[in-house]
């Protein structure tokens, strides 16, 4: 069963960096300096497990007013299609209904955008890369609960 916890000590901020290393830096060769950057000094990070072994990430932090972006969404490849992404990601809009946001915002991976479709958010704009990837800018509205 996965449990996540938003990443409030230094131990599962390195395991949710872990995470991160592994799938965007290792296996889509993302540059390390475009993955680590100042905000995550500020963000609020969130980590999955799997038993002790962490295998999702996120970060979620205010971009304006309101508004919340969501970033560095990562499963390890071993753990993709059991929930974990589901998981990680209803933890963030808890955590943000917390914090009185009332929209939420990423860059989806164009691949992606189907799993985020499927939680109710919503494409904008046309394809543009990051990081040499293939994204899709995407939204949602939150309400008081889903």
């Amino acid at each position: 069963m996965t449990e996540v916890r938003v990443a409030d000590a230094e131990r599962a901020r390195e395991d949710a960096f872990a995470v991160r290393q592994t799938v965007f830096v290792e296996e889509q060769g993302v540059d390390e300096e475009l993955e680590y950057d100042a905000h995550d000094e500020t963000a609020t990070h969130f980590v999955a497990y799997d038993g002790d072994e962490p295998v999702g990430a996120a970060r979620l932090r205010e971009y304006e007013d309101g508004v919340g972006k969501v970033e560095r969404v990562a499963v390890l490849e071993s753990h993709r299609e059991d929930g974990v992404g589901r998981a990680v990601m209803d933890a963030v809009e808890v955590r943000a209904r917390e914090e009185g946001l009332e929209s939420l915002k990423l860059h989806s991976q164009t691949r992606a955008a189907g799993f985020y479709r499927s939680l109710g958010y919503e494409r904008h704009g046309e394809e543009f890369e990051e990081a040499g990837i293939p994204h899709v800018k995407m939204r949602k509205l939150l309400g008081e609960s889903e």
